[in-house]
């Protein structure tokens, strides 16, 4: 089986989010999950992607972390379409149907960008207890008073932190500027038993404050619980993102671009687009790829 070593959401290598993806062959089996599980840990990525060619433009793909399988993972979707655009397997404009334990979704490949279908994003449920919240935030080290006040040309709601899925549940916690998102100091410890005990994923941190027009958010992720410390792009949560933002009434229009990675020195840069006008809403998220290593597993 080949295996290739990508970085997800960024044109260049050693930035981004890097994503293990294995290629099966066409209509063949996946490996046992005990298998699927320690070649993950062994690459010691957050995510590899297990890809199985079906016929036609159909894939099946499970996607594990070094701990567990999990539903759907976006930037390893995207470091699978950067190889498969490799290979040759895929074209510079074309669709494709990946069935995934989120459900099926669909990949357009056009104008240079990797565009994923998010599974449909809802609020899992709502975070009413301040004492619950305050906690959320003294485990990444920050004070309330860094959360309360808001940049108010960009948003005239209070935003307080939700739980919202696109395929992976996520915690939404806005912190007021770039100084408080940088200044996040999680005791992962304490974030990892809290998140068990919300039954959430991780949590995304994000600011309204942004280094230049044309930039959303700035963020943050972290799932200690899932064994990831800190992750450099977070597909699933930039969906969630997207979903969070327009349900407070803040989104101008129906694109986004987020900024993450930047305090692990992995810049990346990813894009998301909201349709509305459907039910429920349609959002997609993606970017783009660039590949580190390729090689054989003998397994």
């Amino acid at each position: 089986m080949r295996f290739y070593i990508v970085d997800a959401f960024t044109e260049n290598i050693f930035g981004g989010n890097p994503a293990g993806v294995v290629l099966l062959d066409e209509n063949s089996k996946f490996p046992a999950e005990k298998v699927m599980l320690k070649t993950a840990a062994e690459l010691r990525y957050s995510e590899t992607a297990y890809v199985l060619p079906l016929s036609g433009n159909e894939l099946q793909i499970r996607y594990f972390t070094p701990a567990a399988e999990v539903e759907f993972c976006g930037h390893a979707t995207i470091g699978t379409f950067t190889v498969l655009l490799k290979t040759g397997f895929a074209k510079k404009k074309s669709s494709f149907l990946i069935h995934t334990l989120s459900g099926d979704l669909k990949i357009d490949i056009a104008g240079g960008l990797i565009m994923m279908e998010m599974p449909n994003s809802k609020v899992q449920k709502s975070l009413n207890s301040l004492p619950v919240i305050k906690e959320l935030y003294r485990s990444l080290g920050i004070e309330w008073e860094q959360v309360s006040a808001i940049d108010s040309k960009k948003c005239t709601v209070e935003l307080l932190p939700n739980f919202i899925s696109t395929g992976f549940p996520d915690i939404f916690m806005p912190v007021k500027d770039r100084n408080a998102l940088a200044a996040v100091a999680p005791d992962f410890r304490a974030l990892s038993a809290l998140t068990e005990k919300l039954q959430a994923g991780g949590v995304h941190v994000f600011t309204l404050d942004t280094p230049e027009a044309g930039i959303t958010a700035c963020c943050r992720n972290f799932a200690p619980l899932y064994g990831i410390d800190e992750e450099a792009a977070t597909g699933t949560a930039s969906g969630g993102l997207t979903f969070y933002l327009h349900e407070n009434g803040i989104l101008e229009g129906s694109e986004c671009c987020f900024l993450q990675g930047e305090s692990m020195g992995r810049p990346s840069k990813i894009y998301s687009s909201i349709d509305a006008s459907k039910d429920p809403v349609k959002i997609k998220v993606g970017g783009k790829g660039a590949i580190l290593a390729e090689g054989e597993l003998f397994i």
